[in-house]
C-alpha cells in the first residue's frame, strides 16, 4: 500500500524550502543545482529524484475557463518514479524536450479539447509577473482518481519555468528509495545534509492522513491474524488431544514395563514440535507458488472496497507480497504455538494412571 501511494505521486520523500512548507507559493520555490541532486544521490539508499515546479492557474479553451494545478516535470525522470505515462488514455507521453501538455482526462472534456487543440494558461508568476501561455495537447491522462482528473495539467518543467517566469526554479525535488523500510535512514541522512533555507519531509509527514487508512488497515489485518491464530491452535490442540487418546493404553503399557514419566513426556514433547515443525514448512512451500503467482497478479477489486481505494488515489488492486519476513515470522508464530500446545502431553502422561490406562 505504501509503495502503492507514494510511486502514486508523492514519493518517499521531498524537498523543499522552509517556506513553502508554511506557504505553498511559487515566490518560495528554490533555484536547481547539480550540486543538490548530487548531495541527494551520495547516498546509497536514495536511488532517484526527480524537480517538480507546481503552481495554479486558468485554463481556458475558446469557451470556458477552470482552474488547474500545473505541474512542471522533468517527463523521463518523472516517469520512473511515478509511472505516470500508463495514465496516457490517449494521444502519447511528452518528450524530454516537447512543449506540450498532458491534461487530465474530466479537465479536457469539460473545456472541449482533445488531442491536438491548444491549452490556454494564464494566472500570476514568479513575484507577481502575469504568466501566459499556449500550448498544444499531446495526451490525455485518466487518473484512477476522480479528483486528479478533474484538475491535473503536466508540462515539461523548462515550460513550466518560462510560464511562471521562474527560471531553474522548482517547488520540490522529489526522492525516491528501493523499499520503504530503507526511508528512516535516508531521512536521517538528508537531514544531516540538506540544511536551511531547505528542509526535507517524508511521505507520511506530508501525507498524515493516509498514515491513518494504513494504520487503521494494519489494526484490522492484526485482528484477522489474531482470529487465525486462535483457529490454528486449536486446530493444532485437538490433533494433539486426539493422538493422546488414542494412544492411552500404550502408554499405560510402556509406563507398565519401566520407563520414567519423565522420558514418556520429553518423547511426547518433542513429537508435538516436529509435528508443529511439518505442518510450518508444508504451509510455507505450499503457499510461495500462490503467493508468486498473485504478486504478479495482483487481485482486482470492485464494488465498493474499489470504489473507497479510488476515492483514496489508489489502484483498486490487492496486491501481494515476497517480503520473507511475512513467512517467518508467520511460521515462527505457529511454531511457538506448537511449543505451547506440548504442554498438554506433558501434563497428561504425569497425570496417568496406570491400571486406567491399561483399561484404556
Amino acid at each position: 500500500m505504501i509503495n502503492n501511494l507514494v510511486k502514486f505521486y508523492s514519493g518517499y520523500a521531498q524537498v523543499f524550502t522552509e517556506d513553502y512548507d508554511e506557504n505553498k507559493t511559487i515566490n518560495n520555490t528554490f533555484v536547481l543545482s547539480d550540486s543538490l541532486e548530487k548531495r541527494i544521490l551520495n547516498y546509497n539508499k536514495i536511488t532517484q529524484t526527480a524537480p517538480r515546479l507546481e503552481y495554479f492557474a486558468l485554463a481556458s479553451s475558446e469557451e470556458k475557463t477552470k482552474g488547474a494545478i500545473i505541474i512542471g516535470v522533468h517527463p523521463e525522470k518523472e516517469d520512473q518514479i511515478t509511472e505516470i505515462s500508463k495514465w496516457v488514455n490517449s494521444g502519447s507521453y511528452f518528450k524530454n524536450n516537447d512543449d506540450g501538455v498532458l491534461l487530465s482526462i474530466n479537465l479536457a472534456e469539460y473545456l472541449n479539447l482533445d488531442i491536438g487543440d491548444t491549452l490556454i494558461l494564464y494566472g500570476q508568476g514568479f513575484h507577481g509577473v502575469t504568466a501566459a501561455g499556449l500550448y498544444p495537447i499531446v495526451g490525455i491522462l485518466k487518473f484512477p482518481s476522480p479528483e486528479l482528473n478533474k484538475q491535473m495539467v503536466y508540462m515539461n518543467i523548462k515550460s513550466a519555468q518560462e510560464l511562471f517566469g521562474a527560471q531553474n526554479r522548482a517547488t520540490s525535488m522529489i526522492v525516491m528509495v528501493d523499499r520503504h523500510q530503507d526511508l528512516p535512514e535516508a531521512m536521517r541522512y538528508l537531514r544531516q545534509n540538506i540544511q536551511a533555507p531547505l528542509m526535507t519531509k517524508s511521505w507520511d509527514e506530508l501525507q498524515p492522513e493516509l498514515v491513518q487508512m494504513i494504520e487503521g488497515d494494519r489494526a484490522g489485518g492484526i485482528v484477522m491474524k489474531m482470529v487465525l491464530y486462535m483457529v490454528v491452535g486449536f486446530g493444532i490442540l485437538g490433533t494433539i488431544i486426539m493422538m493422546i487418546a488414542e494412544r492411552m493404553r500404550e502408554l499405560g503399557v510402556t509406563i507398565a514395563v519401566g520407563m520414567q514419566k519423565q522420558t514418556m513426556s520429553f518423547i511426547l514433547y518433542i513429537e508435538t514440535i516436529l509435528t508443529g515443525l511439518l505442518g510450518t514448512a508444508a504451509g510455507v512451500i505450499g503457499s510461495i507458488p500462490i503467493i508468486i503467482y498473485f504478486y504478479s497478479n495482483p487481485v482486482k477489486l470492485s464494488g465498493d472496497a474499489a470504489e473507497t481505494m479510488v476515492q483514496m488515489g489508489q489502484e483498486p488492486f490487492l496486491y501481494f507480497s515476497l517480503n520473507l519476513h511475512i513467512f517467518y515470522s508467520q511460521a515462527l508464530i505457529v511454531l511457538f504455538l506448537s511449543m505451547i500446545i506440548g504442554l498438554y502431553p506433558i501434563i497428561k502422561v504425569y497425570k496417568i494412571k496406570v491400571n486406567q490406562a491399561l483399561r484404556a
